[in-house]
């Protein structure tokens, strides 16, 4: 592994054309306009695995919802679910809920500004610690994901990715020299910014770039060579069979899908399998579970596609009218047109505008 280092002489200039440059740059982004640690807290959370343009109108829909961390300690895990549905990644929302409940109760509902006490909280890592403690806080602490890593790995031409220990410390060693220690704040999201906007992966813009008269990968003519990616799990495929049980304008649907994935959201009773058959075969035993051992599935409504990390699922949907029954255990009824409110799943939203022309 090829490993670098910018000039000494030239990491004060660095940073000084980078924090110029977010100045003149920088998008108007809703949690840009507070550094309450609350709202920069909220919004680090929904940005992780997502793009900013999907977590615009969800930012702004939560923290119109539960203004503060007390607000959002108070609410119902349901509602919270369902403000996040459609977001992904859910467990995120079921650790803020609990977060939020600890930061109440331990801390009169006050962002703590020390790192171990913020970690001690569900669901912080590292990265939301020290993004909390560098933007609401203004103290020193340096932020690294793939958009960082990949702007400093052209710069210096450094050879691996971030999954590599070596090329993960060399990074952040450079990191740690350029970071601004009166701005970290705006230096860490200057770096994020030029990643997302103009150190592009395949197709840098580097014309516009401040910072590329000292760029090694721009000087060497192959910027975007840097960083390697990591090698890809192959995906697996998958087939599911999924009941759309029907009472009038009522749907049923069951808490997680099957293999133990989205346990915190509402789904159309599932079941995998390596077929077609084997799949409706799992459905037919579930829903005798849940009472319904007589139901005849045969012909299926809709088929889709979805993918979930590495699966890649052929999603077959099977319609059922049910008859007038007592309430089963493990099952709930839920009007069609109340879906849209519903914390549902993106697959179950996917199967409801297919099956019910259901707008998501």
């Amino acid at each position: 592994m090829k490993r670098m280092k910018l000039a000494h002489q030239d990491e004060g200039d660095i940073r000084n054309a980078l924090l110029a440059w977010f100045r003149r740059n920088a998008r108007s982004l809703p949690w840009r306009t507070s550094r309450e640690p609350y709202a920069v807290w909220v919004s680090e959370v929904m940005l992780q695995q997502t793009q900013v343009a999907t977590v615009i109108p969800y930012y702004k829909r939560f923290l119109g919802a539960f203004p503060t961390v007390t607000d959002l300690a108070r609410a119902p895990l349901e509602r919270v679910l369902e403000l996040w549905s459609g977001l992904g990644y859910y467990r995120r929302a079921r650790h803020m809920h609990q977060a939020a409940k600890e930061l109440v109760s331990r801390f009169t509902g006050v962002f703590p500004h020390d790192y171990t006490q913020i970690r001690s909280l569900p669901g912080i890592g590292d990265y939301t610690a020290r993004a909390v403690l560098s933007i609401a806080f203004g103290l020193p602490y340096t932020l690294l994901d793939g958009n960082v890593a990949r702007v400093l790995s052209r710069l210096a031409a450094l050879e691996g990715n971030l999954h590599q220990g070596g090329f993960r410390r060399a990074v952040e060693a450079q990191l740690d020299r350029l970071l601004s220690r009166r701005r970290p704040g705006n230096f860490n999201q200057a770096l994020m910014e030029l990643g997302q906007t103009v150190c592009l992966p395949r197709v840098p813009r580097c014309v516009a770039c401040p910072v590329r008269s000292w760029c090694q990968g721009f000087r060497g003519g192959n910027p975007e060579v840097f960083p390697q990616p990591r090698p890809r799990r192959a995906a697996e495929s998958h087939y599911l069979a999924a009941a759309v049980l029907r009472r009038g304008a009522r749907v049923a649907l069951v808490r997680g899908l099957d293999d133990g994935l989205l346990g915190d959201l509402w789904n159309f009773p599932s079941a995998f399998g390596r077929s077609r058959v084997e799949a409706l075969d799992g459905l037919r035993d579930k829903l005798a579970g849940f009472g319904f051992p007589s139901l005849i599935l045969e012909d299926f409504s809709a088929e889709l596609h979805h993918g979930i990390t590495f699966r890649s699922i052929c999603v077959h949907a099977y319609p059922a009218e049910i008859p007038n029954v007592s309430r089963k255990k493990g099952l709930r009824w839920f009007t069609i047109s109340r879906l849209q409110r519903a914390a549902i799943s993106q697959l179950a939203r996917k199967i409801a505008q297919r099956v019910f022309e259901f707008k998501a």
